[in-house]
């Protein structure tokens, strides 16, 4: 019985230590017993919810049926279960749009206020959803990387007058090092409505970076590659335009673009979340809201530390962007056409005709085209530019260098040339050619009619083909072939009054009459 009486004495001394406020280590090291024994009389002691006086006035017996049972120690965590209980409810909140882990664990601490700190509650979250492999900590150069993406979820437009619901993509781009952060919504992810993206982007920042670096989307790439990616001719005209680099994430490697795919998860709060407030019906109105959330966002400091987005922006980036273009970019779109024999190519969409070298005749070249301008290709030489023609009327556009020799003086062919050769030579001439000028023919032929009936001025004189045209007129044939007939046949010198318009003809009973059709 003495070793037992030793025993509780010393049980007494190891809670009477611990009421005074000395940690595990001290009362091992004062008593002589192993720091995990001392942990396990701890337990017992807490577990029966005893005070130390009550403890006190314990006889040895008492002490040894609370302290030496043999049962093995079960100690209930509370926070642990009731976490437990409503993780699957709270994984869930991260589904929705615009929700957080910093607002699952708001929701958390509101149902259990003594529950874990962030950091265990995040750790059993992750753990619960699977989530938390170890990835390398990427590092980005000021200037260097500008990462570009369209948002997985969509905000809508409404119809004003059907009511009808249109959704809108999401185009979000974000610099590597300051994290500044640009949004914008467009119509579409098709190459226009992507480059129109870019480019806002790039003004919205005030410079160029390096390189853009989007996922592979068919607006920017034609063949996706893990090691080089093939871009469209759309956007590597638009980066070469602003002096900078497509450089598309590897595929099936989603790390590549996990700043952007941050930023988007990050903005469904901060803008998403506002938007879905209010009811748009035009597509500038929602993006004029879409700026003021965002400049509250690039303003806001970030988690941890005492700088905002813009705040590292105009210390860190803005400085080491390279200058806009002046020029805003104009998507090019392309098309082949043969060179025909006029050495002109086709540019469908306007259904209009532009000169090439007369040399390419019969060769199929590449039409590249904006708004403004044409540029024309014999593979991968610019062989003509033109300003495009959008007006009416002028179906032919010729440069004179692109004629041969022989057919520049053709081109110099036009209606006002020929009207203002005809009035000096007499009025009748002027009249009739301007009624060849007016048949529904093929440009040149009539300028070549025109140019045939005006070069018997200098074969018979003016005063003969003044008749000539006098007579032709008069049948109502607007023509070379009966100009020259007429001065051939010289019908010219028989006056036009004296012959009969329209002599009577004899009755016949074959002769039906014009009653008949009456």
């Amino acid at each position: 019985m003495s070793n037992k009486t030793i025993k509780m004495f010393t049980i007494r001394q190891i809670l009477r230590l611990y009421a005074s406020g000395k940690g595990t280590k001290f009362i091992s090291q004062s008593t002589g017993v192993a720091r995990n024994t001392v942990k396990k009389y701890l337990y017992r002691y807490v577990l029966s919810e005893k005070t130390i006086e009550q403890i006190e006035a314990m006889s040895d017996a008492d002490m040894s049926r609370l302290f030496l049972i043999k049962e093995p120690i079960v100690v209930l965590n509370k926070r642990l279960s009731d976490l437990e209980l409503i993780l699957p409810s709270l994984a869930a909140m991260l589904k929705k749009r615009g929700v957080t882990k910093g607002m699952v664990y708001k929701k958390y601490q509101a149902e259990c206020p003594e529950g874990f700190k962030i950091s265990a509650f995040l750790e059993r979250l992750n753990r619960f959803m699977q989530v938390g492999k170890p990835s390398m900590k990427m590092t980005h150069k000021a200037g260097d990387k500008l990462f570009v993406d369209f948002t997985g979820q969509k905000l809508q437009l409404v119809d004003e007058l059907t009511g009808e619901i249109s959704d809108l993509e999401v185009f979000v781009a974000i610099l590597g090092c300051s994290q500044l952060t640009f949004v914008m919504a467009v119509h579409s992810q098709c190459k226009e409505d992507f480059i129109l993206g870019c480019e806002r982007a790039l003004h919205f920042f005030g410079g160029v970076p390096q390189a853009i670096v989007p996922d592979n989307l068919k607006s920017a790439v034609t063949k996706a590659s893990k090691y080089e990616a093939q871009l469209n001719d759309t956007f590597a005209a638009f980066a070469e335009h602003y002096q900078t680099f497509g450089f598309p994430t590897r595929t099936y490697k989603p790390k590549d673009k996990a700043l952007v795919e941050g930023a988007v998860k990050i903005i469904y709060t901060t803008i998403f979340s506002k938007i879905d407030q209010k009811v748009y019906h035009k597509l500038d109105q929602i993006n004029a809201d879409i700026l003021i959330h965002l400049e509250a966002h690039n303003d806001a400091m970030l988690t941890g530390e005492n700088y905002s987005r813009m705040q590292q922006f105009i210390e860190l980036e803005k400085q080491t962007l390279q200058p806009l273009n002046p020029y805003l970019f104009e998507p090019m779109t392309a098309q082949l056409s043969t060179v025909n024999k006029y050495g002109h190519v086709l540019l469908s969409v306007d259904k209009r005709y532009y000169s090439v070298p007369y040399k390419l005749i019969g060769r199929r070249l590449k039409i590249k085209y904006t708004t403004t301008r044409l540029e024309v290709y014999d593979e991968n030489e610019v062989v003509a530019v033109h300003d495009r023609f959008l007006g009416k009327g002028t179906k032919y556009i010729t440069i004179q260098d692109h004629l041969a020799t022989q057919h520049k003086y053709l081109a110099e062919w036009n209606p006002q040339k020929f009207m203002a050769t005809a009035s000096t030579i007499s009025e009748e001439v002027a009249q009739y050619i301007a009624k060849i000028l007016a048949r529904e023919v093929y440009p040149e032929q009539s300028y070549k009619s025109c140019s045939g009936v005006l070069s018997f001025a200098k074969r018979v004189g003016n005063e003969r083909l003044t008749k000539a045209c006098k007579r032709a007129a008069s049948f109502g044939v607007y023509n070379y072939g009966i100009i020259d007939q007429i001065l051939r046949s010289k019908a010219d010198a028989i006056a036009v009054e004296d012959e009969i318009a329209n002599p009577d003809m004899p009755s016949h009973e074959n002769i039906r009459g014009q009653d008949y059709y009456q």
